[in-house]
């Protein structure tokens, strides 16, 4: 099994993910931009749509989207409590989340990373969007719930955080959301996140010493 990721981007919700299940995988860098993987091989050959993630299940076997593979991941190993139980409601709920995640959260912080410089009102209208997508979180957590779906880890955890994360790299602060701040911070120290961050280079290894 393979993962196709860029590093930061939103392929390290699975890279967690599969930290998080233990079993063995490897890593290919992509870059987006240019459009090929770090073995040369052209990106558009395994994912046409051109972006992060892809999962290998086998040569030729491709799965994209986020959602999708989050799922995936969760369902190879059902007793590690990654998803709630097919077919239930809480099932409905993490897909749910899921939704809202790809669609509103990850969405707000598109122009940030869109490639051009934000004007002032530009960047104004994107960050009110990103407080819009925020507060849904935060009523989820306030409850002091550990974890989004309740006291279990879950795939929207994982997704939540990198999406989250992203708000240091824009210069935007989480401190007006008490509960997603306290949330993020938690996770910043979750084993299978610190590896994935190490891994991608985005957390110095005596950091986790």
């Amino acid at each position: 099994m393979k993962l196709y990721y860029k590093p930061g981007a939103c392929s390290m919700a699975s890279h967690i993910v599969l930290n998080e299940l233990d079993i063995p995988f490897s890593l290919e860098r992509t870059d987006t931009d240019q459009g090929v993987t770090e073995t040369g091989r052209s990106y558009a050959e395994i994912n046409p749509n051109g972006y992060v993630p892809a999962l290998e299940l086998e040569p030729g076997l491709i799965l994209t989207e986020n959602p999708a593979i989050l799922e995936y991941l969760a369902d190879l190993l059902p007793a590690k409590g990654l998803a709630p139980q097919e077919g239930s409601f809480e099932r409905a709920r993490l897909r749910e989340l899921l939704a809202f995640l790809s669609s509103e959260l990850h969405k707000a912080f598109s122009p940030f990373f869109a490639g051009t410089e934000l004007t002032t009102d530009e960047r104004h209208v994107a960050e009110a969007r990103i407080a819009r997508r925020i507060t849904p979180i935060e009523v989820q957590l306030s409850d002091q719930r550990p974890y989004l779906l309740g006291d279990q880890f879950s795939v929207a955890d994982a997704y939540a955080f990198v999406i989250l994360n992203w708000s240091q790299f824009i210069g935007f602060s989480l401190n007006e959301w008490p509960s997603t701040h306290a949330f993020c911070e938690r996770l910043r120290s979750h084993p299978s996140v610190v590896k994935a961050l190490v891994t991608e280079g985005l957390l110095p290894e005596q950091e986790t010493a």
